[in-house]
């Protein structure tokens, strides 16, 4: 008999890949049974399994749920089946017995009409049994993709200290994702290459792909992508992601990666890091777990391999880190590691907390060396005027450009951007302005911010909370995901702010002044 009992929290990130509807299905020992939303399983991705009895679930959905229920506060189902899809539901797994004999016919249909999967559970399947199923499928995806990425990384750095590494790290690239791996100067032509070699058409695409990635390079301004100037191109404009070029800048920004497919292949070109404009290009015909991953850690060591003066970059380093040790201020020492202003980007994935290859390669695509991959956020140091861009499967937190004496606040606003970019499921979020607040000056705003706030002075979380929950306009959901706590204990310590502090939290100009006070707190 399924287990009726609402559990309304969930983890904030699915602790591995997704795994396809059909191969729940495929369990005969659950019984399940697909009757309306789609005749393809196969391509229903499930994150996580979730439980709950409510009128209206969606304040408990993050997306990608296999939403298991009895059906005992159904009573609207088009209505119940709309939010589900509203909140990004995957799909819903209904039990019958004891509360309906049957799949309810109308939330069969309603299902049908909004093309969300509906599966029929039995009475003598437990939803426990369905949630144990789905970790344990996850977690043969997880294994076989660590496992797989291990020995990519073991074998990567083997190629790496052999007397040819270039060659030999793109032979191992190559035999790991069963592809073609190159390496590619600025215009696209092959300088290394390893493995099967693509169709003639594949080839050109990803020389022309070559072409508009890369940092951003001081150049004159120019149209459209040309195709790479070897013999036989054949001069059409790929699919991939264009150069964006600003009129009149005189600086080709251009993204540090970038996908397309010819004829079933696949192919990627990575930027490498170092400064000669190299690019890692990858053609395969099929996309594995960890092959992201894997073509990641190629990026580091190709970059280290083939970047001039690596080991004066180093030396410049570890003679500012002396320098910091021994009592110079950072305005000092900041010149040593590359001209200003600098921007702090704070970057989270989902899963366990990022390894230092992953980081590594993560601070390659952004084009910096300075890479913190302490915990579960990775902190970046990168110096010049540069546009961040978002990157695949990262979610990024990115400050105003600072001064080095002003790189403690950067790093903060950086943490709050993060927050704000994963309550909002935003790839990227950015430091807001000041605004208005520069009007005051800031001793006044920081006298007015501390006599307001001191009821809270002695409660961090709720000061944290409060500032949180505004930024985010009262929001007490996407409050809870920025905190990682539940729904309920925003809204309980939000009450224990308005009391303390002796006002309505409902009121705009209330809200306005405390979300100043905090600015200068």
């Amino acid at each position: 008999m399924p287990d009726p009992t609402a559990h309304p929290s969930a983890p904030s990130a699915p602790p591995a890949p997704p795994i396809p509807l059909a191969a729940l299905l495929a369990r005969e020992d659950l019984g399940l049974r697909l009757v309306a939303g789609t005749t393809n399983p196969e391509s229903v991705a499930i994150q996580w399994v979730h439980t709950s009895e409510m009128a209206d679930p969606y304040p408990y959905l993050l997306g990608g749920e296999l939403l298991l229920t009895a059906g005992v506060l159904l009573k609207d189902p088009e209505t119940y089946a709309a939010r589900v899809v509203e909140a990004g539901g995957a799909a819903i797994g209904f039990g019958v017995a004891p509360v309906h004999d049957t799949v309810p016919a109308a939330l069969v249909e309603a299902c049908e009409r909004h093309g969300l999967p509906l599966v029929e559970v039995p009475p003598q399947t437990p939803f426990t049994a369905i949630a144990r199923a789905v970790w344990r499928l996850m977690a043969q995806v997880r294994l076989q993709e660590v496992r797989r990425v291990s020995e990519a990384q073991q074998g990567l750095a083997t190629a790496a200290a052999r007397p040819d590494p270039v060659p030999a790290v793109l032979q191992q690239l190559a035999s790991r994702l069963g592809g073609w791996a190159t390496l590619l100067s600025p215009d696209g032509s092959v300088l290394y290459a390893s493995g099967r070699r693509p169709a003639a058409d594949a080839r050109e695409a990803l020389a022309r792909l070559a072409t508009v990635v890369g940092p951003a390079a001081d150049e004159e301004p120019r149209g459209p992508t040309p195709a790479p100037r070897t013999a036989g191109a054949a001069g059409t404009e790929t699919t991939g992601a264009p150069a964006d070029v600003p009129v009149g800048s005189g600086r080709r920004v251009a993204p540090l990666s970038a996908t397309d497919a010819v004829g079933g292949v696949g192919l990627a070109a990575y930027a490498l890091g170092g400064g000669e404009r190299l690019v890692l290009g990858i053609a395969t015909e099929a996309r594995e777990p960890g092959g992201h991953t894997v073509a990641g850690m190629a990026v580091v060591l190709l970059s280290l391999l083939t970047a001039p003066h690596q080991g004066v970059d180093a030396t410049g380093r570890s003679a500012a880190l002396v320098r910091l040790l021994l009592g110079a201020p950072p305005a000092e020492v900041a010149p040593a590691l590359g001209p200003g202003p600098w921007t702090v980007v704070h970057a989270a994935r989902p899963g366990p907390p990022p390894d230092r290859i992953a980081a590594s390669a993560l601070g390659a695509a952004l084009g910096s060396a300075l890479v913190d991959a302490d915990g579960a956020t990775v902190r970046i140091l990168l110096s010049g005027d540069r546009r961040i861009e978002p990157q695949p499967g990262w979610t990024l937190g990115v400050s105003a450009p600072a001064a080095p004496a002003d790189l403690t606040a950067a790093d903060t606003a950086a943490a709050r951007a993060l927050r704000r970019a994963e309550a909002t499921r935003e790839p990227l979020a950015r430091q807001r302005g000041a605004g208005l607040g520069e009007l005051v000056a800031p001793d006044d705003a920081a006298i007015h911010a501390r006599a307001l706030l001191a009821p809270l002075a002695g409660s961090p979380a709720l000061t944290e909370t409060l500032r949180v929950w505004l930024s985010l306009h009262g929001s007490w959901d996407r409050t809870a995901v920025a905190l990682g706590v539940h729904r309920n204990t925003v809204r309980q310590r939000i009450a224990r702010c308005s009391t303390l502090l002796g006002m309505d939290l409902d009121d705009a100009d209330v809200r306005m002044e405390l979300w100043f006070a905090l600015r200068w707190l």
